[in-house]
């Protein structure tokens, strides 16, 4: 039997679909070329290409947060997102926030309040921890701001919860997670 002109279709547009795409990705302030299925997702760039482990593939359908990084300042879930899409950004890692000699801020909370167990949520809690207060910085409010007028934005607790609820500890180490969080927003000791 031949080929039909809906097998031919098909088989085309297989073959353009398995072409790879070259894209330039500055992580962690370093600038990275790299030839990728175009479907290749952010997170699957970083962890399998670039072979930066710290962010998570946890359910891989944006409900865990688990691989959450900051896209030119904001958090992305990374399995979301295509890596294609981000020729030009700014993307920072877990392993870009800080160094094991120099943590950053929520880094350091984080350990100081014991805000985590297994620590496979971590890297997605302390990046969307960073982007979420310079969302709050920044005046953004959130479903549970009573004045989302105010350019200045109360982290509450129920604030804090409600801006973090994107990111799933499966240990429950909620509340120390929140003690690092509201101790780094209130500019305590970390």
């Amino acid at each position: 039997m031949g080929e039909s002109g809906t097998d031919t279709h098909w088989a085309s547009a297989v073959e353009r679909t398995s072409q790879l795409s070259t894209v330039t990705l500055n992580v962690n302030g370093h600038a990275q070329r790299l030839e990728v299925d175009p479907r290749t997702s952010l997170l699957d760039a970083l962890r399998e290409h670039l072979r930066l482990p710290g962010t998570k593939k946890g359910c891989d359908h944006g409900q865990c947060g688990a691989c959450t990084v900051l896209i030119n300042g904001l958090r992305i879930n990374s399995c979301l997102t295509l890596a294609v899409m981000h020729e030009g950004d700014e993307i920072v890692t877990i392993e870009g926030l800080g160094s094991p000699e120099a943590l950053h801020p929520i880094q350091a909370a984080f350990v100081e309040c014991d805000g985590f167990q297994c620590g496979y949520c971590t890297p997605g809690q302390i990046c969307s921890a960073v982007g979420m207060l310079a969302e709050a910085e920044a005046g953004w409010p959130s479903h549970v701001t009573t004045d989302v007028a105010s350019r200045q934005i109360a982290l509450t607790d129920e604030e804090i919860r409600e801006r973090m609820s994107g990111n799933i500890c499966r240990c429950a180490a909620y509340p120390n997670i929140l003690a690092a969080i509201r101790g780094v927003a209130e500019g305590g000791p970390v």
